[in-house]
């Protein structure tokens, strides 16, 4: 019974961590921007996703997109990592049509507009080569707007938000 347990959370982990990833990739090609830099580093994004969501440190994955110029935040997009497994749920999906909706509401993104993506784990959490410490931008005066469940697995999950200007 154990190892179909662990088999099933690992499944889990796996499909939450591929999903918040295409999730992002849909956000960052439907608001216009390229996507090059995302898929050029994908490996080390689903390596350090994976394994903060498995030692359930990985609390919030976050796109930030910004100005080049100006470094200021246009919008920021968050994904708030749910750790409800469970080996009753049976329930999967990703939310593509939620995210959709909400990227036209955001509204148009400058052309030349830069992201980046942070992950922002518990302290003592262990490392993962090619991640440390880093600052987000602020978001003063803009306002969190909640989509709630986007991705689940089984009760492992992430809830979506945007940043937009108040």
């Amino acid at each position: 019974m154990s190892a179909v347990s662990v088999y099933t959370y690992t499944h889990s982990v796996t499909y939450v961590s591929d999903n918040i990833l295409k999730s992002f990739r849909d956000i960052i090609r439907l608001s216009g921007l390229n996507p090059k830099e995302l898929v050029d580093t994908w490996d080390s994004k689903l390596r350090a996703l994976s394994t903060w969501i498995e030692s359930k440190d990985l609390e919030k994955v976050i796109l930030e997109i910004y100005h080049p110029v100006t470094d200021k935040l246009i919008t920021r997009w968050e994904m708030d990592v749910v750790y409800n497994w469970s080996t009753d749920e049976g329930t999967f999906y990703a939310d593509t049509d939620q995210l959709r909706y909400a990227i036209l509401k955001a509204g148009v993104i400058p052309g030349e507009a830069k992201y980046d993506i942070f992950l922002n784990t518990k302290p003592g959490r262990r490392d993962v080569t090619g991640w440390g410490p880093a600052t987000l931008r602020s978001t003063d005066g803009m306002v969190k707007q909640s989509l709630g469940s986007t991705v689940e697995h089984n009760g492992l999950g992430a809830q979506a938000a945007y940043w937009r200007k108040a």
